[in-house]
């Protein structure tokens, strides 16, 4: 018997209708001013009425009732914060307008805020391209962008952010080597531009569910893990003496070509290939050498 699938409803933000709460304080205003001109006439009257009951009776019911009803229904928008607002559980829109507001009392009001946060991840321990442990931490700016989707479609949207921010920092971290000599491969270390903006590219992927935006994120901490942080410095240090042994010995070889070069071209002297490799030689040697070379006068010729 095959499973059935529900799929999870995905809620949408839009605009909800609500009025400014600055005019309705006027209306609880005059509502409480006829409220209080009502009881000022029946204390003046001093029971005699001379008009029907139930216009002295309606007043005296209805401008409390409506008095109340005004005055339940204010709420305060700080700025930068939002109010998800609900009929019984039915979600009716989003306001967004700061400042004091009013919607009927009956409503629900969940305030959000839709401020940046600003999220330091814990240093996270993951095996890069190459399998070495590394320690990798992440900074992310993040912010509520749908406040229908973060309030109802995620359980709790800031721990949702926090478990989304490991795993992509995991992947990202898992995704590349942490560092290449020959520059010929995208690293941890070495393109911070290029892993930051991929980076934010899937979490803002993962977080779309909950409504969440990234504004900015990068890479704050990044090393060796430190039961390989000595053997990888070690070899830090030895492929950095490799690379510039390599330069060094490529700058030698252009120049010994381009000396016995210039010898031949201006028949300086000729060179046979003995004397020749003797002069390659020497020349490597001088170019090469750590140390400074001392020269030594040959008072004879190379065959003797």
């Amino acid at each position: 018997m095959a499973e059935s699938s529900v799929s999870v409803h995905v809620s949408v933000e839009r605009p909800a209708a609500t009025a400014s709460g600055y005019t309705m304080l006027v209306v609880a205003f005059v509502l409480a001013a006829l409220l209080a001109v009502e009881l000022i006439s029946l204390v003046n009257a001093q029971g005699v009425i001379t008009m029907p009951v139930w216009t002295v009776v309606a007043p005296l019911l209805v401008l409390p009732l409506a008095f109340a009803l005004v005055s339940g229904g204010f709420y305060m928008i700080q700025p930068n914060q939002a109010a998800a607002i609900t009929l019984f559980g039915s979600y009716r829109g989003t306001d967004r307008a700061h400042g004091l507001r009013w919607a009927w009392p009956w409503l629900g009001k969940a305030r959000i805020s839709v401020r940046a946060n600003n999220v330091v991840s814990e240093k996270l321990k993951v095996n890069d391209l190459r399998g070495n442990p590394i320690e990798i931490a992440a900074n992310v700016v993040w912010r509520v962008a749908d406040t229908a989707q973060a309030l109802y479609d995620v359980d709790d949207y800031k721990a949702f952010v926090l478990v989304q921010i490991e795993a992509a920092v995991r992947s990202i971290g898992s995704r590349y080597p942490y560092d290449d000599f020959e520059h010929a491969e995208v690293t941890l270390r070495g393109n911070h531009e290029e892993i930051a903006r991929e980076l934010q590219a899937e979490l803002n992927d993962r977080l779309r569910l909950a409504g969440i935006t990234v504004d900015e994120c990068g890479l704050t901490h990044l090393a060796y893990a430190p039961e390989i942080a000595g053997a990888m410095l070690r070899r830090q240090q030895a492929e950095a003496v490799i690379a510039a042994r390599r330069k060094l010995v490529e700058g030698a070889v252009g120049m010994v070509e381009l000396a016995l070069a210039q010898l031949s071209e201006r028949d300086v002297l000729t060179l046979d290939d003995e004397r020749r490799a003797a002069m390659v030689s020497n020349l490597m040697v001088v170019l090469c050498g750590e140390r400074d070379t001392q020269p030594i006068v040959n008072a004879g010729t190379l065959y003797q």
